[in-house]
């Protein structure tokens, strides 16, 4: 008998690899995003595998990734609120390009509701109700 939760939607490791590959061309190429990304990774195959375990264990529960996301962006120090709903619109485009559009739906709402957690511990902590900033 076998314990192993099923995967999220239908989707395999490779699409996986292929989505996140494709999506960070796209985020060195983009004005904005290109810059924040390129002041912290060094080394892109490295980083894209570590993102592909992060989706592989999060979407298949593969069990393969043991990072912390929220502490690598407090750390990073330099992600602003806007680029939440920015890296969503890239992703999104990238998942309608790379995927059908049930896997693209099933991973784009899925992505949305882990950007929404993320924004709230990384960005949001430090402002108030309507954006006022934190002093202390």
């Amino acid at each position: 008998m076998s314990t192993a939760l099923p995967p999220r939607f239908p989707i395999t490791r490779p699409e996986i690899a292929r989505v996140v590959v494709a999506f960070y061309a796209a985020v060195r190429a983009h004005p904005g995003l290109g810059p924040v990304f390129a002041a912290h990774v060094t080394d892109w195959p490295a980083h894209e595998a570590r993102v592909t375990d992060f989706w592989a264990n999060t979407i298949l529960h593969e069990r393969c990734y043991d990072g912390n996301p929220v502490a690598v962006h407090l750390r990073a120090g330099n992600v602003q609120p806007g680029m939440f709903s920015t890296w969503l619109a890239l992703f999104d485009a990238t998942l309608a390009r790379e995927l059908p559009p049930d896997q693209a739906a099933a991973w784009s709402a899925l992505a949305h509701r882990i950007g929404r957690s993320m924004r709230a511990a990384v960005v949001d902590r430090k402002t108030l109700p309507g954006g006022v900033p934190k002093l202390r």
